[in-house]
C-alpha cells in the first residue's frame, strides 16, 4: 500500500502537483497563469513539499499524466518526474491523462467520456462506467472525429457526462439528451485525480523505473507530420 505520492499533471494549459497520502490530499497546487510548465512545475513541487513539511525522501512513489496531451505539456511533466524519482531512487506510475479526469466521477454512478481538443475536428478520447467504487475502462486512448464519436454514444444506455478541455465541443455538436456537459470545477484534470488513478495501477503492480517512464503521445506532432509530408513530397518528386 502506498503511503505517500507525489503527482504531475502538465499535460494541458493548466500545471498541479499533488502530495496524497492515505487516500487524502495532503497539498495540491494549481496554477492556470499561462506561465510555460518549465518555468513553474519544479517551483510548484518544491512548494508543495516545503509547506508540507516533507522531502523527496518521504516520497515512496511519484506518479504523472503521460498522455495524451500537448505534445510539450507532456515532456515536461515526464521530464520533471524522471528527474525527481531517479534523484530518490524511486518507482514511477504512468497514468493516461483521460483516466485521471475519469477519476473525479469514480463516486458516481454514470458513464464518463473523456475528451481532449485534438484539433481538425478530432478529440482524444477514452469512455469509462463507474459504478460509485471504481472505474471500468470501455474503449482504448484514441483519437476520434467528433461525429464518429457522437455516433458511437447513441448506443450507451445511461447519463454519460462529457470531461476534458474537448467535451464542450462534443457537446455543442450532440443533440442526445443523456449527454451532460461537467461542471467547469470537475472539467479538468488535476494531479489528485491522477493520484488516484496511479494508487490502483500501484496496487496491481504497474510501476516502471525512472528511465523507463517516457510520454505516452497517441499521434505524431505537428513538427513531426510536416516533416514526414516534406519527405513524401520530396521522394515523389524524386
Amino acid at each position: 500500500m502506498i503511503m505517500l505520492i507525489l503527482s504531475v499533471d502538465s499535460s494541458a494549459s493548466p500545471a498541479s502537483v499533488c502530495l496524497f497520502e492515505d487516500g487524502k490530499v495532503v497539498a495540491e497546487y494549481y496554477l492556470n497563469t499561462g506561465l510555460t510548465h518549465s518555468q513553474t512545475l519544479m517551483a510548484m513541487a518544491e512548494s508543495v513539499l516545503k509547506i508540507s513539511g516533507r522531502s523527496s525522501s518521504d516520497i515512496d512513489v511519484y506518479a504523472v499524466n503521460s498522455g495524451p496531451g500537448s505534445f510539450t505539456g507532456v515532456r515536461i511533466g515526464v521530464s520533471a518526474v524522471k528527474g525527481m524519482a531517479y534523484a530518490a531512487d524511486k518507482p514511477c506510475v504512468e497514468v493516461s491523462t483521460l483516466e485521471s479526469m475519469a477519476y473525479s466521477f469514480s463516486g458516481h454512478h454514470i458513464f464518463v467520456c473523456a475528451c481532449m481538443d485534438a484539433r481538425r475536428s478530432q478529440v482524444y478520447n477514452a469512455v469509462f462506467r463507474a459504478d460509485g467504487e471504481r472505474l471500468e475502462r470501455l474503449c482504448d486512448d484514441r483519437a476520434i472525429s467528433i461525429e464518429d464519436l457522437l455516433s458511437e454514444l447513441r448506443s450507451v444506455s445511461g447519463e454519460i457526462v462529457l470531461t476534458g478541455d474537448g467535451a464542450e465541443l462534443v457537446y455543442q455538436s450532440s443533440d442526445n439528451p443523456v449527454i451532460k456537459l461537467a461542471p467547469p470545477h470537475l472539467r479538468y484534470q488535476r494531479a489528485s485525480a491522477v493520484a488516484m488513478a496511479a494508487i490502483e495501477k500501484y496496487n496491481r503492480g504497474e510501476v516502471v523505473s525512472s528511465a523507463a517512464l517516457m510520454p505516452r503521445y497517441l499521434r505524431l506532432s505537428q513538427a513531426e507530420r510536416e516533416r514526414n509530408a516534406k519527405t513524401d513530397k520530396e521522394g515523389n518528386a524524386q
